[in-house]
């Protein structure tokens, strides 16, 4: 479906821009998404540095010894940089919904949507450590086996056992 939605997406973008270009003409429009543009450079640097500063403070209170003010959820800038990224992006829609999310109730409430369905989604992952983790996302094969050892060549001449590397002048075979 994702395919499907960025498409329609797309298709929706590229005939809104003609639309307005044909009732405008194509020099407003390119001026608007020139200033989409830069608007949205603006709101990502602005949030960026925003973003460093409360780092900033958040190291120098721990360094004093005290404890770190939490933020809301919603409060913090991703929000505000998804709002330049989108505002960046060439398109009259991206734009409307860039400029919805620099409206701070609209961006706290994505906030929230978005923390609460993660806190779900990290309630549902089961628990377990990174090994297990890594575990799971091996590769297995079809018949469910898994053997685990070393290779040992024996097929090098001379019988010398496993070669030391690009300088013993030892390739093996491409094909079986």
């Amino acid at each position: 479906m994702l395919p499907l939605a960025i498409a329609a997406w797309l298709i929706l973008e590229i005939w809104l821009l003609s639309l307005v270009a044909g009732a405008v003409g194509g020099g407003a429009v390119a001026l608007l998404l020139v200033g989409g543009l830069v608007l949205g450079a603006v709101v990502i640097k602005r949030a960026g540095r925003r973003a460093f500063k409360n780092l900033a403070d958040t190291f120098q209170q721990a360094q004093a010894g005290k404890q770190p003010t939490a933020q809301q959820p919603g409060s913090g800038n991703g929000m505000t940089m998804l709002a330049g990224l989108l505002l960046m992006m060439p398109g009259l829609l991206s734009d409307a919904a860039g400029l919805l999310f620099l409206l701070p109730p609209v961006r706290a409430w994505a906030g929230r949507r978005a923390a609460r369905s993660l806190e779900r989604k990290m309630a549902s992952a089961p628990a377990g450590t990174f090994g297990d983790a890594f575990q799971q996302s091996r590769i297995h094969y079809p018949d469910g086996k898994v053997v685990q050892g070393e290779v040992v060549r024996e097929d090098q001449p001379g019988g010398q056992g496993p070669a030391s590397g690009p300088e013993s002048g030892y390739r093996p075979p491409l094909t079986p």
